[in-house]
């Protein structure tokens, strides 16, 4: 990194999964480049065993069929190597905001060990790119690095590109912060202080739980919703969501159970 300064470890990250729920897919291939700052790296691949059947269609994008797989340790009998390694490092990756973050929280929950994510400063690079260029990783690597992405849809190949992008954005663009809490903050939601979940289905609005997603409901609180569609948070309650959002939910009924 020759355009930053670092200040702790930045770790950047890239998964290779079954599918594109955080909430219920698995993990299939991680990489995490651990960057110090002293300029020294530690890279990490692993293929894991998702548990759970990789469909065809998931395959037909990172080439990672269940036969593979079928021998590799299982997420949570390395959670624990993982955890130590990402210990006092900020965050960086493609979209690792909306995806490949809570996907992992999602593993170390299901895993029974304790990770979070406060403390640490994110970095997405798909947020600096997308703001004047909304296009992919394989688009944003040709912009910035003038490079053609080999292996894209590899973790490691994804995850060394995604370095190489947020060096060559802020060699590029003057007005990016050239340091981690600015990034950091550059990279928020300007509603994210309201976010009552890690991808903000929820908002806590002047002491109310407001829905933040759909056309059906969003921006109505769950009171409102209770009272005059109680069918949909019962659909909420069983759909694929997060955790997270099923235990606000969760939470809610026990507060204001239907009469």
């Amino acid at each position: 990194m020759n355009n930053i300064k670092l200040e702790r470890p930045m770790v950047f990250l890239d998964l290779e999964t079954t599918g594109l729920s955080t909430a219920s897919d698995r993990i299939v291939e991680i990489t995490i480049l651990k960057v110090h700052p002293d300029g020294h790296e530690e890279s990490v691949t692993r293929l894991i065993n998702p548990e759970i059947p990789i469909p065809l269609d998931a395959t037909s994008v990172h080439g990672i069929t269940n036969e593979k797989v079928s021998s590799e340790p299982k997420f949570k009998q390395i959670a624990k190597s993982f955890l130590n390694f990402l210990e006092d490092c900020d965050l960086c990756g493609f979209n690792i905001k909306k995806y490949d973050l809570p996907l992992l929280e999602a593993e170390f929950k299901r895993a029974g060990i304790e990770f979070s994510r406060v403390g640490r400063r994110i970095i997405d690079t798909q947020i600096i790119f997308h703001r004047s260029n909304p296009r992919n990783l394989e688009a944003a690597y040709q912009i910035y690095c003038n490079k053609q992405l080999v292996n894209s849809h590899s973790s490691h190949a994804d995850a060394r590109a995604c370095a190489e992008i947020l060096d060559a954005q802020l060699r590029v663009h003057d007005d990016l912060p050239k340091d981690i809490d600015g990034l950091h903050e550059y990279c928020c939601d300007p509603e994210e202080v309201n976010w009552l979940d890690s991808e903000g289905k929820f908002l806590s609005i002047e002491g109310e739980v407001v829905c933040n997603f759909g056309k059906k409901h969003k921006g109505r609180s769950l009171k409102e919703i209770a009272k005059n569609d109680f069918g949909y948070i019962e659909w909420m309650m069983n759909a694929d969501f997060s955790e997270e959002v099923k235990e606000i939910l969760a939470k809610f009924t026990r507060a204001f159970p239907p009469h």
